[in-house]
């Protein structure tokens, strides 16, 4: 008896707080099943059905079992009243905009506090299309940018360790009814629910305050993708035109005061060749000045472990802001068998795969604009390259089910390692040309009596400078094309390519560079991992660089780097040398006749005031004195 008077009382708060209820049809029992479990919602809702629209589902009446679960009604209801945060939550649902306002002048809460499901109060407003709450909340200082992190019941069950069925319950009593619960509402805005509950006046409030027409939500889709009315669209539209305008200055202004070359050269060690080759034809598109019935396509040359990949990277975190689908990779040494384009493409119609689709069609519809990656085109069969060519020319792809895909937007870019040692031997060569113009000057300023340092010596910020070499146009027709012709085998294929980039070895300066970041991030790790702090001198980074081998680029260093210094901590932390709150000093030293200089650990434990020498070929320690 005391169950049932509870549920009465919460059947009251019902009737008495949806205000924007013209009549109660009746107690609504839901009932699901799944994997033999039973759940019972009971509540009260609007009589709304929208069969035509899938935005929205009818909730079927069913009174049989509404006693028979009283309990779990009970707990659904009682879940209510927990705290303020819930009151305000509530409020805001079926209060009128003066109860909102006293809560905020009362309870003074966060007003752009995520529910324990990931929505704001502006997006619970919005999708009730209460325009008046988020006057309110606006005012009082609601984002109305900021997006929905509820996915889907079972998404956010697994999240949260919550049974889905409790999520859909939790989803429909304390935030909307309407919605499709099968959908996925990840990124969703205040003005995409706005536009979904066909609220005008909000929409109209929400734009005023700020919001962001152009803003995508999980799936890509701006709110203006889910109006339906007329006098919404039209509404949207003007606003993203002029969204589109202020978006565009402040991306110029942007791309002034911080060019594309300083933003690669953050992340990319040397190169500069390739960082500017690649800034100049962005440049290009970013500012209008580029054919629009052809993407862009790149062909990256030169050997293993010199940035063509990392470059492509970074390219598409710029474009795309860390948007995960702006950048699709695909390794073409998984398409060297003919019968493979139907994994590009997709299977025809009657073969197998045919309903999965191609890894690139699927990917390039996500995101028509997208930096596409070929990683060792060269390894790829002729027919796939066929395919790619027709990409290339015609900036469209259909696939294995007839449907076109339009990617004339996206930045193409293949990589290769054909003419490799060519162009890395010919870099060398310039690179000695340049030493021996170096020592040869040095040798006339000693001769004259000057203590002379040219622009060979030093550079700007008082460093030695990176040897800067161009690769001559007569080496480039000469050799490199000679061996992309006879292995593509096709002057149309090689002629859709707007820039050949060539990637060139490491020069002294650069690798030091590269031996400084691989340090710095290990030291990262110590510290992070065991509160270990390493410091070391220029004399380590010059004996690390010796290890550097032309042929594997950058991961030379870093296997070199792992070899003769984390081996070293690795087995002193085993052994207890070092530990929490240690400090390891690494150092070089040359002997003589040595092939290569020795690299010297030296630790200070905590609460010790002398450091002490690793010696790992005897003991642990070495002249101890504590």
């Amino acid at each position: 008896m005391l169950k049932f008077s509870k549920l009465l009382r919460c059947y009251h708060y019902y009737t008495q707080n949806v205000r924007h209820v013209n009549y109660v049809k009746s107690i609504s029992c839901y009932c699901h099943h799944h994997n033999s479990n039973n759940a019972i919602q009971c509540i009260n809702r609007p009589y709304q059905d929208r069969k035509s629209d899938s935005r929205y589902r009818k909730i079927p009446i069913n009174y049989t079992f509404c006693f028979a679960y009283l309990p779990f009604a009970i707990v659904a209801c009682d879940a209510v009243f927990s705290h303020n945060d819930r009151k305000f939550f509530r409020a805001i649902q079926y209060g009128s905009p003066a109860e909102v306002q006293r809560m905020i002048e009362t309870y003074q809460p966060d007003v752009n506090k995520r529910h324990k499901l990931g929505w704001t109060p502006l997006m619970l407003a919005a999708v009730n299309g209460k325009h008046n709450t988020c006057k309110v909340l606006l005012k009082a200082g609601a984002d109305p940018n900021l997006g929905d992190e509820y996915v889907n019941p079972k998404r956010i069950s697994k999240i949260t360790g919550m049974h889905s069925l409790e999520v859909m319950l939790i989803r429909e009593e304390e935030f909307s009814s309407l919605l499709n619960n099968n959908a996925t509402f990840y990124g969703f805005t205040a003005l995409h629910y706005a536009v979904l509950s066909d609220s005008l006046e909000t929409v109209r409030i929400l734009l005023e305050a700020g919001a962001d027409p152009l803003l995508e939500n999980d799936a890509g889709h701006k709110p203006i993708q889910y109006a339906k009315e007329e006098p919404i669209k039209k509404l949207l539209e003007k606003q993203m035109e002029k969204a589109e305008v202020v978006k565009k200055e402040k991306e110029l202004e942007e791309r002034r005061r911080f060019p594309l070359e300083e933003r690669l050269k953050e992340h990319i060690v040397g190169q500069q060749g390739a960082i500017t080759t690649v800034a100049a034809t962005i440049r290009r598109k970013e500012n209008g000045w580029v054919d629009d019935e052809h993407p862009l396509v790149f062909l990256f040359l030169g050997s293993s472990g010199i940035g063509k990949t990392e470059l492509a990277k970074q390219l598409a975190s710029y474009i795309h802001k860390d948007k995960a689908s702006g950048f699709i990779r695909l390794d073409m040494s998984e398409y060297q068998e003919k019968h493979e384009v139907a994994k590009l493409i997709g299977a025809p119609p009657g073969y197998v795969g045919h309903d999965d689709g191609g890894q690139l069609t699927k990917k390039l519809k996500k995101c028509p604009n997208a930096v596409v990656l070929f990683d060792e085109v060269d390894k790829a069969h002729a027919d796939v390259l066929t395919v790619l060519l027709q990409l290339f020319d015609e900036g469209r792809l259909t696939d294995g089910r007839g449907k076109t895909i339009e990617c004339k937007d996206a930045i193409f870019i293949m990589t290769s390692n054909l003419a490799s040692e060519e162009i890395a031997q010919h870099a060398l060569d310039l690179r000695q040309e340049v030493e021996n113009l170096r020592q040869k000057r040095l040798a006339n300023s000693k001769k004259a009596g000057f203590n002379l340092r040219s622009n060979f010596d030093i550079n700007a910020d008082g460093n030695e400078p990176s040897d800067d070499i161009q690769i001559s146009r007569k080496f480039k027709d000469h050799v490199v094309k000679p061996i992309l012709k006879r292995h593509f085998k096709r002057d149309e294929f090689l002629g859709r390519i707007n820039e050949i980039v060539y990637f060139l070895p490491f020069s002294r300066v650069e690798l030091l560079q590269l031996v400084g970041r691989e340090l710095d991030t290990w030291a990262k790790r110590a510290n992070e991992k065991h509160k270990i702090e390493l410091k070391w001198d220029r004399s380590v980074e010059s004996a690390l660089a010796d290890g550097y081998d032309v042929n594997y680029g950058a991961r030379s260093i870093k296997y070199e780097v792992e070899r003769r210094i984390v081996n070293q901590l690795a087995a002193a932390h085993e052994k207890g040398v070092i530990n929490a709150g240690s400090t390891v000093v690494i150092s070089a030293l040359w002997p003589e006749n040595a092939e290569s200089a020795q690299i010297r650990l030296q630790v200070k434990k905590k609460g010790v005031k002398d450091f002490v020498e690793i010696d790992h070929f005897q003991s642990p320690f070495k002249n101890i004195n504590f």
